[in-house]
């Protein structure tokens, strides 16, 4: 007669042999949903350290440098927006550079992304960046294998001696979303119209080559994961918890310490030269008022 445990202990074999492990980007749907006020109050709290982040940024004249790659529909933008949008334009600075121009074409491949990197006392975020040739270049065919090889071999050359050796500090992030998630947002995409200008010709020839995009995904992490240099991962099936794991992750990654600052005192009213100067805009072309 078997003992328990011998039951038990097959019962489990059983269940491992049977069991299909999740792909990377399709774990985490099994945590709770995060409520839209938790997720809000945590967001605030983060978007304030952002902003202190931004002070010590202008007082000290450190220069950042943020890279955003990921599938499409990872997420990148909702995630930046909820990096900038508190947050000055003129210190974070967003590029998002459009295909190549011809000229751009006959430089240096990385020369119109140097021209964007930051100056003393601002954090430039890419949105895309030169990794497209490790990514879209590469499978869609806009570039040969020897360039796409060339640059996987000194692209970590690159950010170590132009980058980081000249104080500029690099971050790199991945957002990776699994292949039901990125269905589920191009569909919604498609049936939307506040989102359809999210699809860009490359969307779909994205979606249809799925694995040639995970195969040079892969060829770029193990070619340029350096311990200079590496690549952070974030899972990004749940945006909102991709958001404020990134954010969290990012403030951790630079030694920041909160300036002080003066305390504001708003003046008062100058009562001198007055005059009603609401009656001369009475008669000014105002839009109709109707909400």
């Amino acid at each position: 007669m078997k003992s328990n445990n011998a039951k038990d202990s097959h019962t489990n074999r059983h269940a491992a042999k049977n069991s299909v492990a999740k792909p990377a980007g399709d774990k985490g749907s099994d945590k709770a949903k995060l409520s839209s006020k938790e997720y809000e109050k945590k967001l605030r709290e983060l978007q304030g350290e952002l902003c202190a982040l931004q002070q010590w940024v202008v007082a000290t004249g450190q220069r950042i440098i943020v890279v955003f790659e990921g599938r499409d529909a990872a997420g990148k933008g909702g995630t930046i927006k909820a990096i900038t949008e508190r947050v000055s334009p003129r210190i974070f600075r967003l590029v998002a550079l459009p295909a190549p121009s011809d000229r751009e074409k006959s430089q240096i491949y990385a020369q119109r992304y140097v021209t964007h990197f930051p100056a003393a006392g601002e954090v430039v975020i890419f949105d895309r960046s030169w990794y497209n040739r490790a990514g879209v270049e590469y499978v869609m065919g806009f570039c040969t294998k020897a360039q796409h090889d060339r640059f996987l071999k000194f692209c970590s050359v690159f950010e170590k001696d132009i980058i980081i050796d000249n104080g500029i500090i690099l971050l790199k992030y991945w957002l990776e979303v699994g292949d039901k998630e990125q269905e589920r947002r191009f569909r919604a995409r498609i049936d939307d119209p506040v989102r359809q200008w999210k699809l860009s010709p490359m969307d779909l020839p994205s979606r249809e080559r799925w694995y040639e995009y995970s195969r040079a995904r892969d060829l770029m992490l193990d070619a340029t994961d350096t311990d200079a240099a590496p690549w952070h991962i974030v899972r990004s099936d749940d945006k909102k918890r991709a958001r404020l794991n990134l954010i969290t992750h990012l403030l951790k990654q630079i030694p920041y310490k909160h300036v002080p600052q003066k305390k504001v005192k708003l003046p008062k009213r100058s009562m001198k030269h007055a005059y009603d100067d609401e009656k001369p805009m009475a008669k000014r072309r105002w839009i109709p008022e109707r909400f």
